[in-house]
């Protein structure tokens, strides 16, 4: 049987844990394999574009599980009334080839990529950063911001989108946790003056330029996640090759990140290389650093993990017939012969 986490069961499973709970321990296990990076088949995403959006599909396998993510990027779509990522993935057992884990990932993709910016944060931002810009206040702001307050000690957050009903909701959200001093810019510039960290999460599908070169002050860490795909970025290029730059894997981030901005041979350094110390991550406190994240499928791999041994810790989820189970594996056939009959006895 396959355990199936639908979007109900995936709440239940934080509300029992707690969200800044299941963003450090996603982090963790996200730090870990990033550990063992050599020890995974990776190749880019497997993606559908379209004028509107993306559709992509995200594997990775190691000598025990393969992972892969369904996903979508439709930022028009919160004008239908529907949300503009939605995903599901799915574990599998390298040995046998079973599913053994058949989950919702729009939540879940949500608290990795929070992990993952936060993550990369403790490794490239000035360990006395405590302000926080952000730029894009849609569905991802809240995770982003809890992140940061529960893995690098955020406390201070200034925000800022084009649309003044997101950030108004995402000041109601963060109204919950007190202890998060949240106010509202009136423009970008604004927002990132005087910022530790700056964290740009919008979502159009357009070389927009949300920060230029005259936002960044010395020391700075840019945690850049809403450019994540062809056509896609938010940075002016000046920023990025000034910086820093830090990416997942960079055969997909230079399709995909602020790099596709960047001469083939610009320079740039893999995450799981700082993580293992074969790479410095900050180099000194007025460096300016730039994660340009676009979402890697070892993440995905990371967090189906993670939810897969939770949800069994704690009883959660439903035992789903996703394939069949035989006396006879030889005899798929077998599967039919009742319905069969069935369907027999009726017309007779």
């Amino acid at each position: 049987m396959t355990r199936y986490i639908d979007v109900t069961d995936l709440s239940r499973l934080v509300a029992r844990k707690g969200l800044s709970t299941c963003i450090s321990e996603m982090a963790e296990y996200i730090r870990e394999d990033y550990l063992r990076w050599h020890d995974f088949e990776k190749c880019p995403r497997l993606a559908n574009h379209s004028p509107d959006g993306v559709i992509e599909l995200m594997p990775v396998s190691d000598r025990n599980l393969y992972a892969f993510k369904y996903v979508n990027g439709h930022p028009k779509n919160t004008q239908r009334g529907m949300l503009t990522v939605m995903a599901f993935g799915a574990l599998g057992d390298v040995d046998t080839g079973a599913p053994v884990l058949l989950s919702e990932m729009t939540l879940t993709t949500a608290i990795r990529t929070a992990a993952t910016s936060a993550l990369a944060a403790r490794y490239l931002a000035r360990p006395d950063s405590r302000r926080m810009a952000l730029i894009g206040n849609g569905s991802q702001s809240e995770f982003q911001a809890l992140a940061f307050h529960a893995l690098l000690g955020i406390d201070e957050i200034r925000l800022y989108d084009l649309d003044p009903k997101a950030s108004a909701k995402l000041v109601a959200n963060l109204r919950a946790f007190p202890e998060l001093r949240v106010s509202i810019a009136g423009s970008v510039a604004e927002a990132v003056r005087g910022a530790d960290i700056v964290t740009t999460v919008t979502a159009d599908k357009a070389f927009a330029t949300i920060l230029t070169p005259d936002m960044i002050e010395p020391g700075m860490h840019l945690n850049a996640v809403g450019g994540d795909c062809p056509g896609k970025t938010e940075l002016h290029r000046d920023i990025v090759d000034r910086a820093r730059v830090i990416v997942e894997y960079e055969p997909q981030s230079r399709v995909e990140g602020e790099i596709q901005q960047m001469p083939a041979d610009s320079p740039t350094t893999e995450f799981w290389q700082v993580v293992n110390g074969q790479a410095p991550g900050r180099e000194s406190a007025d460096q300016v650093t730039l994660f340009d994240s676009v979402g890697f499928a070892l993440e995905d791999y990371s967090a189906l993990r993670y939810v897969f041994d939770v949800a069994k810790a704690l009883n959660i989820g439903h035992e789903l017939a996703l394939v069949p189970e035989l006396a006879n594996p030889k005899d798929l056939f077998a599967v039919l012969r009742q319905p069969l009959a069935d369907t027999r006895k009726k017309s007779a």
